[in-house]
């Protein structure tokens, strides 16, 4: 993977770590909307938050070393980075989305609303808004350094 690649991996990273700071911050613990394993007791959803607030975090630092590592090699290619932001984030927000939220069932956007559509649609939404940005980003930095 080249210098490109490795701008747009360590960006993804801290772009994947900081979607999950603000779910985690935003959904549950401001809102309490969800815990992110709700299928239990409130004790393990409190725990598993506690567990992904552990892996946003490890994410954050080992994105940041990885970036300035790049950055001090000389080797940082901003916008490459710029687009790896993006996609990690917008990533991680359709994954938690379609997996988290449909497939395995580990938790829903919001509890005690009569239809979860509407919260569905808003989160895959954004999600996609994030991606689209993201992959416009990376054309436009794949054009820019030919």
């Amino acid at each position: 993977m080249g210098a490109r690649g490795r701008s747009m991996a360590a960006a993804a990273l801290i772009g994947a770590a900081v979607m999950a700071a603000v779910d985690e911050i935003v959904f549950h613990q401001i809102l309490g909307w969800h815990h992110f394993y709700d299928r239990s007791t409130p004790s393990i959803g409190l725990l598993t938050d506690g567990l992904l607030h552990t892996a946003e975090l490890l994410g954050l630092v080992a994105g940041f070393v990885w970036w300035a590592d790049l950055r001090r090699r000389g080797t940082l290619a901003g916008g490459h980075a710029w687009a790896g932001l993006f996609l990690g984030a917008g990533g991680f927000q359709l994954f938690d989305g379609i997996v988290d939220h449909k497939l395995l069932r580990l938790h829903q956007i919001r509890y005690g609303v009569p239809d979860l559509l509407p919260y569905d649609l808003a989160w895959n939404a954004s999600a996609l808004v994030l991606l689209a940005i993201g992959a416009a980003l990376a054309v436009r930095a794949a054009r820019r350094s030919r």
